[in-house]
């Protein structure tokens, strides 16, 4: 139990280190949160410090997730400290891939309330993928691929991260009862529950698609113009 307690609240800090705050104000000397759509995450990092801080921005928030799904989740599982079997309401849940999964929401859940920034954080869906690659990365690579295409096709970040995020439980479901892969339940069922949740951050993003006013990507490069009219404003 206690290896338990210690993984969710290391991969939790983890998590809550808010990457694209901390980028902005080292390397720029901005707050991203006070800028763009005032969001603390990677796509108002592309859209208002430009490409090389939204990717820098990008990478850590995924080593985020892996590591804390991949290494920190192993803290006392092969010295006995987490129980070997999980059974929960009846079910026998595999004990690798559950400490993963906790180890990488608590990461996603860190990143979307992270204690170092007053608990206003990002929508954790790059935090997320990076969770899920420590995971099974077969399944999550072909949600990233969706996103892509949606991305480059509409321009819109949000709709491209909803529908990757809808789209990767039902590519584990595909791979484990169609191709019949050795898929863990426990998988299936918290990444859904991740993704619900990545989901629900995005409904001010829901609602200006329904209104047409969502804002779409048009350029990578920094907006250095609209940062200096704000700040003599």
């Amino acid at each position: 139990m206690l290896s338990f307690i210690l993984i969710v609240i290391l991969s939790y800090l983890l998590g809550s280190i808010p990457t694209s705050v901390w980028v902005g104000k080292l390397f720029k000397g901005v707050d991203i949160r006070e800028h763009g759509s005032g969001n603390a995450g990677a796509t108002n990092t592309f859209r208002i410090l430009g490409w090389k801080a939204g990717v820098a921005v990008s990478l850590i928030d995924l080593a985020k997730g892996f590591t804390a799904a991949y290494y920190i989740s192993q803290i006392g599982y092969h010295t006995g400290g987490v129980l070997p079997q999980i059974v929960i309401m009846g079910v026998e849940w595999e004990t690798d891939v559950f400490m993963r999964l906790i180890a990488g929401a608590a990461a996603v859940g860190g990143h979307m309330y992270p204690l170092y920034a007053k608990f206003k954080g990002g929508k954790g869906v790059i935090t997320a993928a990076g969770m899920l690659y420590g995971i099974e990365p077969i399944s999550i690579t072909l949600a990233i691929t969706v996103f892509a295409i949606v991305l480059f096709s509409s321009r819109y970040v949000s709709l491209a991260s909803i529908i990757a995020n809808f789209s990767y439980p039902l590519f584990l479901l595909i791979l484990k009862y169609v191709f019949e892969w050795p898929i863990d339940g426990s998988l299936i069922v918290i990444s859904a529950v991740v993704a619900g949740t990545i989901i629900i951050k995005h409904q001010s993003n829901i609602r200006r698609l329904i209104q047409g006013n969502e804002n779409r990507i048009r350029s990578f490069k920094p907006a250095k113009g609209r940062i200096n009219q704000e700040q003599s404003s």
